[in-house]
């Protein structure tokens, strides 16, 4: 495959707002992940790590139909067990990239997010979601199991008893049992979900860049310690935006009346 075919799975639409749209693009396929999608994934997230205009990343799927539908078990059939492996270590590797992405990720889940799609969305800070998403960890029925966080993600998102369920049963939830349960934090109509998301990426981007990278530092950093441990680290993330040029900025355009100018990281 050649590197523009590559691109092609995965398009960058950066706005001038400092939130930059990454879709998958296989629609015809329900965006499945294949070898080849997932090093283009990779690949954009290289690329937009490195771009000073850009401060969030939108994450969605091409079409009305699929977020993402999980691994490619047409690719993936007949395959060794060896080629299974290093299949698996490469989406292993890009995942961690994405879970340690320098930048905010919010998931855009327009259709069906399962198994490793649903693994992609959980990977990002949060996840929004059109009417029609779906949800779930069907990889029992194949008979396999998570292998890209979703046993560990999931109960950590929402109550232990229902990710149990959802892991042990592989069925699908709805967009409304999804943010009742706290997977998702907003369902929005269809035609509105892109547009809404980029609305929430745009008030991300507007605030301070070394506050919001210390607050996900802190979130990440401090989720299933106990609480001293937690605060600490929370105070060890504090300090060091009280000594950022951001915080004097911040309070000054606060007392000015006027919108702070936060400058892009460096």
């Amino acid at each position: 495959m050649t590197s523009a075919q590559q691109q092609d799975l995965v398009l960058i639409d950066v706005s001038a707002n400092s939130v930059a749209v990454l879709t998958l693009n296989r629609p015809a396929a329900l965006n499945a992940l294949t070898t080849e999608l997932v090093v283009a994934i990779s690949d954009a997230l290289g690329q937009l790590a490195g771009r000073a205009d850009t401060r969030v990343v939108v994450l969605t799927g091409s079409g009305d139909r699929a977020f993402c539908a999980g691994a490619d078990l047409k690719q993936r059939d007949g395959m060794s067990d060896e080629e299974w492996a290093a299949q698996h270590a490469l989406f292993e590797a890009t995942f961690d990239r994405l879970r340690s992405f320098e930048k905010p990720v919010v998931a855009v889940v327009n259709g069906v997010a399962a198994g490793g799609g649903l693994e992609l969305a959980m990977s990002c800070d949060f996840i929004v979601a059109s009417e029609t998403a779906r949800f779930g960890q069907p990889e029992a029925s194949r008979g396999i199991m998570p292998g890209l966080g979703g046993s560990q993600l999931l109960p950590r998102l929402v109550p232990h008893g229902l990710a149990a369920e959802l892991l042990l049963t592989g069925r699908l939830i709805d967009a409304g049992e999804a943010q009742r349960a706290g997977l998702v934090t907003h369902v929005y109509p269809p035609d509105e979900l892109l547009p809404s998301a980029i609305s929430l990426a745009e008030a991300i981007a507007a605030n301070s860049p070394m506050a919001v990278g210390q607050i996900r530092r802190a979130l990440r950093a401090g989720r299933g310690k106990p609480l001293d441990e937690a605060l600490q680290i929370e105070l060890d993330c504090y300090r060091e935006t009280v000594t950022h040029p951001d915080r004097r900025e911040g309070v000054r355009a606060f007392n000015e009346g006027r919108t702070p100018k936060f400058a892009d990281p460096e």
